[in-house]
């Protein structure tokens, strides 16, 4: 059962980005600039891993990154709050 939950958990938020619009490296430097989004040195704790690429997108009226983590060996995609 809980496999069944974390599974379900992981499988929910890979859906996630795909309804976010990721921004420019333009416009992610004005969101975080602005105090919109968070930086991402803020929230890199919560990646679990090494982040070898990430996107700020916005979502559902907010900011989320889009991050591709290595972690143990395998690179994995989250989704991180960005907003403030």
């Amino acid at each position: 059962m809980k496999r069944l939950a974390i599974l379900l958990v992981l499988l929910l938020a890979a859906a996630a980005p795909a309804n976010a619009q990721c921004l420019s490296q333009a416009q992610a430097r004005e969101a975080v600039a602005s105090g919109k989004a968070m930086p991402l040195g803020s929230v890199a704790g919560a990646a679990g891993g090494e982040i070898v690429k990430a996107e700020l997108c916005q979502q559902g009226g907010g900011y989320v990154y889009r991050l591709s983590v290595r972690i143990n060996g395998q690179v994995v995609t989250k989704t991180v709050n960005a907003s403030r």
